[in-house]
C-alpha cells in the first residue's frame, strides 16, 4: 500500500482515537467502501483496529462499483465485503451496531453519466440504510452529505452555515446529485424523529487527496492528469470561482468525529474556511510548485455541471459549529495537502492505474 496513505490513515486514527473506543469490539457497516471516502474510512477502521481499539471491530463493506474502483485493504478476519446495489434491500444476518453511509457517485463526469442512479443511491440507498439501521437499532448512523445541498450561495450567505437553505436548483445538470442529497438529508431526519434512529448528516466542502480517481476530472484531479501526461492544465472559463479545498484527512477527521459523538439528528459542515481560493488562484500554486503551462477553455464546451450557468461561483464553509461541539480544527495547509496529492498521483501514475 502507498506510503502516504498509511500516513493518512494513522493521522486520522490517532485524532480520533478516544472516541473511537465506541467501535471496540463492534460490526461497523460501511456503504461505498470501495471509492475515495469509503477506502480512507477503511483504512482507519484497520488502523484502530491493529493500534488502538482494546477489541477489533467488525467492518463489513458493501459497493457496486460504478465509480469506486478497488479496496485498498485485503479481506481478512475483521473486514469483508459484498458487492450489492444499496437501491435494493440489503439483508445481513449479524449483528450491525454502526453504519457509515458514504455511498454515492460525486463526480459530475459520472453523475452525469449516471442520472438515475446517482438519485437512487442518494434516496432510495439511504432510505434502504435507515431501515436497516431501524432493524438493527444501531448505536450510530452517518449520512455524507455534500456543499451541494447550498446551491450557488448568495453572497450574504458566504461563509455558509449550517442554517442556510440553499438555492438549489431542482432541474439541471448539478440537479440529480444536489436534489439526491437533499432528499438523502429529508429521509434521515425524517427516520430521526419517526423512529429515534441515531443518524447524524455531515455535508463535505470539496474534500480531496490521495485516493481519489484521476479520471475523475474533478478539479485537481483533472490538474494531476494534464500535468502528468505533459499537458497545460485546463481552467475552465476565466477560473474567478472560489472554493476552499479540504485535504482528506482533516475530512475524514471530520466525518468520524461527528459519527462517533452523541449529537443525533443534527446537521454539521466538515471542511475548511481557508483560504477561500479562486480556481485560477490554485492553479498558479500549481504553477509554483511543479512549473507548469495553463490553459484556459470555453466551459460551455465540457461537461455541462461544470458550465458557466451551472458551476457554483463560491463554496466556503462556516465552520463554527464542530469546531464548538467536538473539538474539530482543520490542520492540514492547501500547499501541504497538494503535495501530498500530487506524491501519490505521480506513482499511480507511473504504474499506470488511475488509483
Amino acid at each position: 500500500m502507498n506510503n502516504i496513505l498509511q500516513e493518512d490513515f494513522k493521522t486520522i486514527a490517532e485524532d480520533i482515537k478516544e472516541e473511537a473506543q465506541r467501535l471496540s469490539g463492534r460490526t461497523v457497516l460501511i456503504t461505498g467502501g470501495a471509492g475515495f471516502l469509503g477506502n480512507y474510512i477503511i483504512g482507519v477502521l484497520d488502523y484502530l483496529n491493529r493500534n488502538i481499539l482494546k477489541q477489533p471491530c467488525n467492518i463489513i463493506s458493501v459497493d457496486n462499483f460504478i465509480s469506486g474502483v478497488k479496496y485498498q485493504l485485503a479481506e481478512g478476519p475483521n473486514f469483508r465485503t459484498i458487492k450489492h446495489d444499496i437501491k435494493e434491500p440489503l439483508k445481513i444476518d449479524e449483528p450491525v451496531h454502526f453504519i457509515i453511509h458514504a455511498a454515492g457517485i460525486a463526480s459530475p463526469k459520472f453523475y452525469r453519466d449516471y442520472k438515475i442512479q446517482t438519485i437512487d443511491v442518494g434516496a432510495i440507498g439511504t432510505k434502504n440504510m435507515l431501515e436497516l439501521a431501524r432493524e438493527k437499532k444501531v448505536e450510530s448512523m452517518v449520512y455524507t452529505s455534500s456543499s451541494e445541498v447550498y446551491g450557488d450561495p448568495h453572497p450574504d450567505a458566504i461563509p455558509t452555515p449550517e442554517t442556510y437553505r440553499g438555492n438549489v436548483a431542482c432541474i439541471g445538470p448539478r440537479a440529480n446529485y444536489d436534489e439526491s442529497k437533499r432528499v438523502g438529508e429529508t429521509y434521515s431526519m425524517a427516520y430521526q424523529e419517526a423512529y429515534d434512529i441515531p443518524v447524524k448528516i455531515v455535508r463535505f466542502f470539496n474534500v480531496y487527496g490521495p485516493g481519489m480517481r484521476l479520471d475523475d476530472a474533478r478539479l485537481l484531479p483533472n490538474f494531476a492528469t494534464h500535468h502528468l501526461n505533459g499537458k497545460p492544465i485546463p481552467v475552465y472559463g476565466n477560473g474567478n470561482q472560489t472554493r476552499t479545498f479540504c485535504y482528506i484527512t482533516d475530512g475524514i477527521t471530520g466525518l468520524l468525529k461527528v459519527f462517533l459523538s452523541h449529537r443525533n439528528g443534527e446537521v454539521f459542515n466538515v471542511g475548511t474556511d481557508q483560504p477561500e481560493i479562486s480556481i485560477l488562484g490554485i492553479a498558479e500554486i500549481m504553477k509554483e510548485l511543479y512549473h507548469t503551462q495553463t490553459q484556459f477553455h470555453d466551459r460551455e464546451k465540457i461537461v455541462d455541471a461544470y458550465s458557466g450557468k451551472s458551476d457554483p461561483h463560491r463554496r466556503c464553509p462556516d465552520i463554527s459549529k464542530i469546531k464548538a461541539h467536538l473539538n474539530y480544527t482543520p490542520k492540514v495547509d492547501l500547499r501541504t495537502g497538494i503535495q501530498r496529492f500530487m506524491t501519490w498521483a505521480q506513482d499511480i501514475h507511473s504504474q499506470g492505474k488511475n488509483v
